[in-house]
Order: structure tokens, then sequence, then C-alpha cells
């Protein structure tokens, strides 16, 4: 890593909160709350996560429901990409592609119009934070399914002590999946 990564890296980090016991007990949650009010860290995020997309040719940035939003849309005007939004099923109007994946307890679904993916695009798909790896997957699938290739996907955060990368990695068909920083 090179001193100007990690000096973003320490920047993003110093401005992520612990939150003990939230929400339930036992867990440590990590709220970007700080850093998205900081204009200095928001910034150095929204730059290292453009430059990932320009690096891998990405033409168009997905975003994952709902915190992928405030990450993924200042991240395609800075790259000068199409945002395109990931949401739970049945907030999106118009024909859409749809699909499900296994949460913890249960099934869950999101959607994308499907105009707004094609041949020919090279997609990227941000988020804040890889942790199972499912709502990941899914956007992959829906990617693919609407026959766009994936350029790649980055996150802010990774939880290293969850499956996420190894449930991703093999769908992945080597795209690359960059954690800006892994706990």
């Amino acid at each position: 890593m090179t001193a100007e990564a990690q000096d973003v890296t320490d920047l993003l980090l110093s401005r992520i909160r612990d939150v003990p016991d939230y929400p339930k007990p036992g867990v440590l949650f990590k709220d970007i709350t700080p850093l998205l009010a900081d204009p200095e860290a928001f910034t150095a995020l929204t730059d290292a996560l453009a430059g990932l997309c320009s690096a891998h040719g990405a033409t168009k940035i997905v975003g994952l429901e709902a915190r992928g939003f405030i990450l993924a849309a200042p991240v395609a005007v800075r790259a000068g990409l199409g945002f395109v939004p990931v949401r739970k099923a049945g907030k999106l109007p118009g024909a859409t592609l749809r699909q499900a994946y296994e949460l913890e307890y249960g099934t869950a679904e999101i959607e994308v119009h499907a105009e707004d993916l094609a041949a020919g695009d090279r997609v990227m798909v941000i988020d804040d934070v890889l942790a199972t790896g499912g709502t990941a997957e899914a956007s992959i699938e829906l990617i693919r399914r609407a026959g766009a290739e994936v350029a790649g996907v980055a996150v802010l955060m990774e939880l290293g002590f969850l499956p996420g990368r190894a449930r991703l990695e093999p769908g992945l068909n080597g795209a690359p999946l960059t954690a800006l920083i892994t706990v």
C-alpha cells in the first residue's frame, strides 16, 4: 500500500465510530455517519472509489440500497458515469429485473430497471459494507441478466470475519473485489 493510500485509509478509519451493543447486545456496529459528515473524509472516499471505477474501466455504477446510494451517487458524478440504483423489490416503477437471494433467516429480493443496464456496459457495484455478500451477489446476477459485464465490486468496509468475500469470488469471474478497509 502506498503512503497516500495509507493516509486515506487512516483518515477513513478515524471517522468511523464504533457503537457497542447496537443493534443488539454483543454487536459492535461500525457507524459511517461521522465520515459522511466530514467533507475531507467523504471527498477522500469518493475520490478513492472513483479511481477504482476508472482503473477497472467502468461505464456505469450500481449502488445498493440504501447506504450504497449515498456512496455511489457522488462517485458516479466524480467519475462522469451513470448511476443505477438497485432497490428492494417493489420500490421501482416500470419494467424491472428481480433477483431473490438468501438471508441468514429467510430470503429477500432486489430489483433494477430493465432498461438501465445493457450489453456493453461495464458496471462497478458500490456499497458501504461487505458482510455476508448476499446483496452484492444478487446484484452481480442482475447485472449479468441485463446483459452487462461486472467491472468489479468496491466497498468502503469489509467485515473480514464474515464470509462475504468467499461467497462473491466465484461469481466475480475474475473481476476485482476491493475493500478500502477490512475489519
